[in-house]
């Protein structure tokens, strides 16, 4: 059994950086060993729905054609991941607008704002500069997939209906 676009898939999975650092996996043990451990994080395999953009679009269409057992290696270009930074994702803002609300800012921390997420890049005596481009936006990944278990679209509609 194949997996087919509308499919709910199970896969396990490692995603690395093309020199090879782990940046995320299922595996609770891989992060561990990898020091990207999350506490409050529930490890096991990921759970999508296929061809209907839950997950980056690479690994999306990477998945179709599997069987259940099966384990690829995907390469993932920006394009087909969280894409080019975009310059107009990146703003200043003066300090003083971290000084009203009690908040020191630091190089490298990721701040939370109306706008949504973002990380200072620079902090001059005037100025913060924010950078709301995704954190894996422009970089090539790599993906260990294994699959788990697939659940064919009709079967899972027809579940629905009886339950």
């Amino acid at each position: 059994m194949k997996v087919e676009v509308g499919d709910f898939v199970v896969f396990n999975y490692i995603g690395r950086f093309e020199a090879g650092e782990i940046f995320d996996t299922s595996y609770e043990d891989v992060a561990k060993e990898n020091g990207i451990y999350v506490e409050d994080r529930e490890y096991g395999p990921l759970g999508v729905n296929v061809g209907v953009g839950e997950i980056i679009p690479g690994l999306d269409e990477a998945l179709i054609g599997m069987e259940i057992g099966e384990k690829k290696t995907i390469t993932i270009p920006p394009e087909k991941g969280y894409g080019m930074p975009n310059p107009e994702l990146i703003i200043e803002v003066p300090i003083t607008e971290f000084s009203n609300v009690g908040i020191e800012p630091i190089q490298g921390m990721y701040v939370m704002t109306d706008s949504g997420i973002a990380k200072i890049t620079k902090v001059s005596e005037e100025n913060v500069t924010l950078d709301f481009n995704h954190p894996l936006a422009g970089k090539t990944l790599i993906f260990e997939v294994k699959i788990v278990d697939i659940q064919k679209a009709e079967e899972s509609e027809t579940s629905e209906l009886e339950a």
